[in-house]
């Protein structure tokens, strides 16, 4: 796989909000050579590569760094679960190593008579979204009833926990940011 160093030195000056005449006024170079570079009809030495890349922001090896596949799609094998049988809860994290991120999804199913942990006031936001069932959410003294179809959104300013009253599991996505767990 070669790169097109003219198109991403072309890219870099747009981003950058240059003409190709500033460009060249910068690198000390005519603008003609700039639009050759670009085309990939000149090649541009290395010392004049690296003074049109300073002009641009960035360095050699930076320019020319292979862009590391961040991982976007998660499979089952990638999620890591983790049961508690003593609040009769089960968490999937749906992200791995989502708290680096700035969210964490999870998908947690609670079966009759289950709970979450109660969480004190903290920093950030949590969603929920319940897929099946009903649970009851309990924020600070208060009590709302979700049911399958039904989302909640806090910042968490008072403590709070779900409960699952009912006689059959439920079963809600949890996004908390930033990360919680």
């Amino acid at each position: 796989m070669s790169m097109d160093i003219g198109r991403r030195l072309k890219q870099l000056r747009i981003l950058r909000g240059l003409t190709q005449e500033e460009m060249a006024d910068r690198c000390e170079l005519s603008k003609g050579f700039i639009s050759q570079v670009e085309r990939n009809l000149a090649s541009p030495s290395i010392a004049t590569l690296t003074d049109m890349l300073e002009v641009l922001g960035t360095t050699l090896p930076e320019f020319f760094a292979v862009p590391s596949q961040e991982q976007v799609v998660f499979s089952e094998n990638d999620m890591f679960e983790k049961e508690d049988g003593e609040l009769g809860r089960k968490v999937v994290w749906l992200v791995p190593d989502a708290q680096k991120n700035r969210m964490e999804p999870m998908l947690i199913t609670l079966s009759p008579g289950g709970r979450t942990e109660e969480m004190g006031p903290h920093e950030g936001e949590e969603f929920g979204y319940v897929l099946q069932g009903s649970l009851q959410l309990v924020l600070g003294g208060k009590i709302h009833r979700l049911k399958a179809g039904s989302s909640f959104s806090l910042h968490p300013s008072q403590p709070h926990h779900l409960i699952n009253k009912s006689k059959k599991n439920a079963k809600f996505l949890w996004i908390s940011t930033p990360p919680s767990f």
